[in-house]
């Protein structure tokens, strides 16, 4: 297949562009410290009610974000066979954006006293964003060939930092100035509006510029459900006998363990265990993903000369080390360097697993059921890491636990790759 024009390729990035606000300003920076701070009451400091239960409120939001993704892990395997067998991705995308972009703008009118309201809407817009990445990804084998995907993924999540951090850097003012005499709260929800708004808006130029798909059934003998799970257990039969990509798929699901939740906890330890304050930590998130767009550009390059799976086994080895540093950290100095490695490894593990799996799946038009396959492994591995580093933390009172604790998710994923890359060298597939 050929690589699609630069119209094509630059509107697929942009969506990237567009959703990565929610990923930077939902879970990274803004509306982890706003609800923690938001929540924590003078009678019982960080303990607060959840329907009638208590949780420690970094806790609930660990757990919150792992209900959401596993909703996500279960719901997206149906929609994208659907996609496939209708070839309709293009809408189911549409109808995940505009769920994650209203859910988002929502969150204005989250006070910390509604937190049944905040925690509701937070899980909605985390389905929309997880959501429309199934559909988002499986663009990637459609429009660009083998031999360019690793620069095309990389230059989506550089489009995406890029179009977070532009809007953080607007929160950011916000919350400084504080324009018309508004309060630091409100500037923090005001963020939460724009972030919608930037979501939606931007996606259309996507909308606009992304071809329609095919439809990999042209007559349809059962009803779109039951064709879903049929496309999700052919999905199933094929990975199985493919070694290489069976084993690839095992040694990610245990390193994205513990990568994405280091990203999304990372604001909350800056926070409870070093005191940093929240515009330091937001700060500190800006050239975090300055850094990354590096990153992932300098690792696409890499793996270009060295192959993806060496490339890979080496990027999982210092995010081992960036656990035990974490777990050691005392001082500011101490997280602002850490937050620079993070930084480094964190576009460049994300977009390369992306485009490594596009490499390994096998040619097929049933790109949203094995791009589902992918988004199901990846999301299931972020609800059991983010429950785990909520329990670690409520159980011993320490997030320096359950940081790492996490170094066991990684080492488990490092020596599968090293399985997968055994089977790469003896030829199989």
């Amino acid at each position: 297949m050929q690589t699609a024009g630069k119209k094509v390729i630059n509107g697929w990035a942009m969506y990237d562009w567009a959703n990565s606000v929610y990923n930077l300003v939902i879970t990274t920076t803004f509306f982890p410290i706003y609800f923690t701070s938001a929540t924590k009451t003078e009678a019982n400091g960080n303990n607060i009610s959840f329907f009638g239960k208590t949780f420690v409120n970094s806790a609930l939001y660990d757990y919150s974000m792992a209900v959401a993704f596993l909703f996500a892990a279960l719901l997206s395997p149906i929609l994208s066979s659907i996609a496939d067998t209708r070839g309709n991705k293009k809408r189911y995308l549409m109808m995940f954006t505009w769920l994650g972009g209203i859910s988002c703008s929502a969150l204005y009118f989250f006070n910390g006293q509604n937190v049944e309201y905040g925690v509701i809407f937070f899980v909605l817009a985390t389905l929309g964003y997880c959501g429309g990445l199934v559909f988002y990804n499986s663009y990637l084998p459609e429009i660009a060939a083998p031999e360019d995907r690793d620069r095309i993924s990389a230059r989506g999540f550089a489009m995406g930092y890029i179009g977070g951090v532009l809007l953080q850097l607007v929160g950011f003012a916000l919350v400084v100035i504080r324009p018309f005499g508004i309060t630091e709260g409100h500037a923090v929800l005001l963020t939460f509006l724009l972030t919608g708004i930037w979501w939606i808006g931007f996606a259309q130029i996507t909308f606009l510029r992304l071809p329609a798909s095919k439809a990999s059934i042209q007559e349809h003998t059962a009803s779109a459900l039951a064709e879903g799970f049929r496309e999700i257990r052919k999905v199933y039969a094929q990975v199985k006998q493919m070694p290489v990509l069976k084993r690839f798929l095992r040694g990610f699901f245990f390193y994205s363990m513990g990568v994405q939740t280091v990203m999304m906890a990372a604001t909350v330890f800056g926070s409870q265990e070093l005191g940093l304050p929240s515009s330091t930590l937001i700060i500190t998130v800006v050239v975090i993903q300055l850094v990354a767009i590096l990153g992932a550009w300098s690792i696409a390059r890499l793996s270009g000369r060295y192959g993806n799976l060496p490339v890979l086994m080496v990027v999982v080895i210092l995010w081992m080390g960036i656990c035990m540093a974490g777990y050691k950290m005392q001082t500011a100095t101490h997280f602002y360097m850490l937050a620079t490695a993070v930084g480094l490894v964190m576009g460049g593990v994300q977009s390369l697993s992306r485009s490594t799996y596009a490499k390994l799946m096998p040619e097929t038009e049933d790109t949203a059921s094995f791009f589902s396959y992918y988004d199901v492994v990846e999301k299931l591995s972020i609800f059991i890491g983010l429950l785990t580093f909520g329990y670690i933390h409520e159980l011993t009172g320490s997030m320096r636990n359950s940081v790492i604790a996490l170094v066991f998710f990684f080492v488990t994923g490092l020596i599968w790759l090293i399985s997968a890359r055994k089977k790469q060298l003896s030829g199989a597939k």
